[in-house]
């Protein structure tokens, strides 16, 4: 039975779809059968339409040996809106392992009534703020924190607009 697949956001979903539509498209380029680069990978057949429909829960290890077999190269780059930073910038979207609370004020005065904790995870974050936004002055909100917001409900899936 497979692993049940993990929760993820709506970018990695559209992420693995382009990934499994990048491997089907090189294998009908290569005019290969997906029965063949199944084999050559050591996987079935299903798990390769599988992978070519972006399901989550395919191992990164199966994902490799197709990409092997089919003689494409892995590679990591930095969008391209991003690629000109310096690396001291902040990049926009990016959410931190922890929230600190000394780090944004509004999240601060949001969460009085959490106690025994100086840092929250991601996701009690924006429950914080999604909870609680009638008593944010939008306007009074440092960018950093206008920003943490944005990356908050563009990488949770939430499409609420506030901000």
């Amino acid at each position: 039975m497979p692993a049940r697949p993990p929760v993820i956001s709506n970018v990695t979903t559209a992420k693995l779809k382009a990934i499994g539509q990048h491997i089907r498209a090189r294998r009908k380029a290569l005019g290969i059968s997906a029965t063949v680069v199944a084999e050559a990978a050591g996987l079935s057949r299903v798990t390769l339409q599988r992978m070519e429909n972006g399901a989550p829960a395919v191992t990164m290890a199966a994902y490799l040996n197709v990409i092997g077999a089919l003689g494409l190269d892995l590679g990591f780059t930095l969008p391209s809106d991003k690629a000109t930073l310096a690396p001291e910038q902040n990049y926009a979207g990016w959410i931190p392992a922890r929230v600190r609370l000394a780090d944004y004020p509004a999240l601060k005065l949001l969460a009085w009534q959490v106690h025994g904790t100086d840092e929250l995870t991601p996701a009690e974050a924006l429950s914080i703020y999604e909870r609680n936004w009638r008593h944010v002055d939008v306007s009074a909100l440092q960018p950093h924190e206008q920003q943490l917001v944005e990356a908050l409900r563009m990488g949770l899936g939430q499409n609420a607009n506030h901000v």
